[in-house]
This record gives structure tokens, sequence and C-alpha cells, in this order.
């Protein structure tokens, strides 16, 4: 078959609900796709996120969703209201629409089958359709290293099922020295022909540049949903702590709701800055005495990439393992210190920052952090394999 002229299409399928990790992580990994010449069209579903570079990218979005909490059972549209069947058909019929439009040689969907289960009104439609187009898109999942883990068995065969059916490659970003996916995926067995490391996707190394954030404790909350206590705790033990002299910068995310903020700002006590967000967030890192955060997947490759003193104090509510896994993972490397949800306090979290000030981490030598540049090269290679021989995954049937 004849090669289609111009550049590969990657139509890179992206929904967050609550924090906007899962953006930030999709960004990064469509700029290193469009740097090696694939045109790409990332299509989002979840809220706005502000202050997110996708490059040359094109974005385009669905209507919008997000979670009321972090179960994820209530999902709301933009206006507040929750969404209903005439809502997902709406949504559906966009995304197959956009499916014919961009006509892909990938396509990527992050997440899913390992998570997103609450979309498969419009995921499956849209792989049938993926399964008997013309070209045939190679099917991609692009999921991180650790999975939160599900305590239904069925659940973990209907994702092993999901992938063995529709999907030509598992591409997991992250290093199996550091973490393995059977860790966090029983089923991992079934499907391990299709799994592909790439190393963790994290933004470069920052060298020189500006001083902000010079001495300073950092402390966020990534898009800052689930911030609240973290907040609450680092402002009363700010007093507590040997390093009140040092200034302690809140990063409370976009997410926070807005009377919160406004009521934290007003109460923060000289020598405590409060703020929503930086786009120079790595460089606060680079530069600080102390960082304190959630773990999320991005925020502990920023630190790590940072060389920071770090303290991980992971979201953990409704059973969500993930951040409390990697993290423990990294502390055992000498890389960050862990307090565990339900241990974080003032007095522990103020003695911690006292602490670490005075320490720095262990070498992060031989963690394989090239994991955009990875994923674009497999991505590269597999837009360029031939798909028009006849395929299983466009004649088979599967229900769940």
């Amino acid at each position: 078959m004849t090669p289609t002229p111009g550049p590969k299409r990657v139509m890179f399928y992206v929904q967050h609900l609550l924090g906007i990790g899962h953006v930030k992580r999709a960004a990064v990994i469509a700029r290193a796709m469009t740097a090696k010449g694939l045109q790409v069209s990332v299509v989002m579903g979840g809220m706005d996120v502000p202050d997110v570079d996708f490059g040359t990218a094109r974005v385009l979005r669905l209507p919008p969703v997000r979670a009321t909490d972090g179960t994820f059972k209530v999902l709301l549209d933009d206006l507040g209201n929750v969404i209903d069947d005439t809502w997902r058909d709406h949504r559906k019929q966009k995304l197959l629409d956009i499916f014919a439009q961009v006509r892909p040689h990938i396509l990527m969907l992050e997440m899913f089958p390992f998570g997103r289960r609450q979309f498969r009104f419009e995921l499956l439609p849209l792989l049938e359709a993926a399964a008997t187009a013309t070209p045939r898109p190679r099917v991609v999942s692009s999921v991180r290293d650790i999975l939160v883990q599900k305590t239904k068995v069925e659940r973990n065969i209907e994702m092993a099922q999901l992938a063995k059916l529709w999907f030509d490659a598992v591409l997991v970003h992250g290093d199996p020295s550091v973490a393995t996916f059977d860790m966090t995926f029983p089923e991992h067995d079934t499907i391990k022909h299709l799994i592909r490391y790439t190393g963790y996707v994290a933004v470069p190394k920052l060298a020189g540049g500006s001083d902000a954030g010079a001495g300073e404790i950092v402390i966020s909350m990534g898009g800052g949903a689930a911030g609240k206590p973290m907040i609450e705790t680092a402002l009363k033990a700010f007093p507590l702590a040997k390093t009140s002299n040092r200034i302690w910068r809140i990063l409370c995310g976009p997410n926070l709701d807005d009377e919160t903020f406004r009521a934290r700002q007003s109460e923060a006590p000289d020598g405590v800055i409060i703020e929503r967000n930086r786009t120079d967030f790595p460089t606060l890192l680079k530069n600080c005495l102390v960082s304190v955060s959630q773990g999320g997947y991005n925020t502990v490759m920023d630190v790590l990439q940072a060389r920071a003193s770090a303290i991980i104090a992971p979201y953990s509510e409704s059973d969500e393992s993930e951040q409390c896994f990697r993290a423990d993972l990294m502390e055992r490397r000498g890389l960050l210190r862990l307090i565990e949800h339900d241990q974080l306090t003032p007095a522990l979290l103020a003695r911690s920052i006292d602490e670490m000030a005075e320490s720095r981490p262990a070498s992060i030598s031989g963690i394989d952090f090239a994991g955009a540049e990875t994923t674009a090269r497999i991505i590269a290679e597999l837009a360029d394999s031939d798909t028009s021989s006849p395929d299983k995954k466009a004649t088979e049937q599967f229900e769940v």
C-alpha cells in the first residue's frame, strides 16, 4: 500500500475530571509528537485548564464535563447539571464527527481502558468506528505507571479484555526499574504482549534562568479541587516551624473554589503568600528550600527533575491509592519523604519541613525521564506501519 502523503495524523483523546495532571502530561506528549513531525489533534473532554501549552497541536473540544468529587460517581456539564442520556448522545456524535474529520493514522486514548469507564458510551462506538475505517488507525492506550487498584476482580478482567480486543499497544509512562505495570494491574500477563514502557513523561530539566522561589517553602495542590485539607494544615503548621522565617508560598490551583481561596488569602499571616497558580512552577521547585505537595504523577516528576527536598502528602480519599503507592516507591529510593493522608497534622508537617530543609535527596541517575520523546518515537513507528491487511479487531464483537 502506498503511504498516505503528508504528515501522519494522530487523534489524542484526553478526559480529565477532577485534577489537571492528565492534561499537563498529555500536553508534554503532544508537543513531543509534533516535534517528531506528526500532525496531532488533541480532543479535550474536560473543563478548560489555563496555562497549558500544547504547542502546535490542534486542540478540539467536546462538551465539557467534570466530577463533583473523588468518587467520580456524579458528572456535571459546564452549567452544573448532571449529565443525562441526551447529553451523552450529543457528545458521542460530536466525537465520532471529529474522528471522521481527522481520519487519524493513530487513535490514542488517554487512560482507557484502564480508567474512564464512565465514558464507554462514546469510546466503544469510537473504537468500533476505528476498526472499520479505511485506513484503519493503530489504536494506542496512553496510561500512567500506576493504576488505582480495583477491589472488584471483574473490573480488571474487563480492562484486559478491552485492551486485547481493540488496542495495538499499551504505552505505560513509567520506568520498569521503578514500577512495573503488574504491581497495580493483576491481569498484566494477559496483555503483556501489548505493553511498551516509555519512561516517565517529564518536562526537561531547567538550566539557569530566574531565581524565583529561592529559599522558599513551596506548597502546592495541583489542580486544587481536593486541596483544602493541605492548605489548612499548612497555615496551622507555619507558626510551629523553625522555617517560618522563610517565605511560605502556597499554590492553591485553578480548581479550588473562589470563596475558599479568598478566605485563605485574607487570613494568611505575614510571610505566607497564597496564589492560584504559577506558570514557572518548575523554576520554583528548582530554587526552593523545601517542596510540599500532593503526589500526582506530574508533580512528582517535576519534583524529581528539580532535585528538590520534597515532602509528598498524597491524595488518598475514595480509595485513590495511586499517589501513595508511587510516593512510597520514591521514598524507598531516598528521593522524597512520604506523609500519608491520615497522618498529616500541623505539628508533623512543621517538623518534617524543618528536617527536609537540612537534607538533600538521593540521585535520580538511572531513572528514565524521556517518556515523551520515546512515546513520540513509538507513535511515529506505528503510524508508518501498514494497516491495510484485515485485522480481527475489525470483526470481533465484545460486550460489557
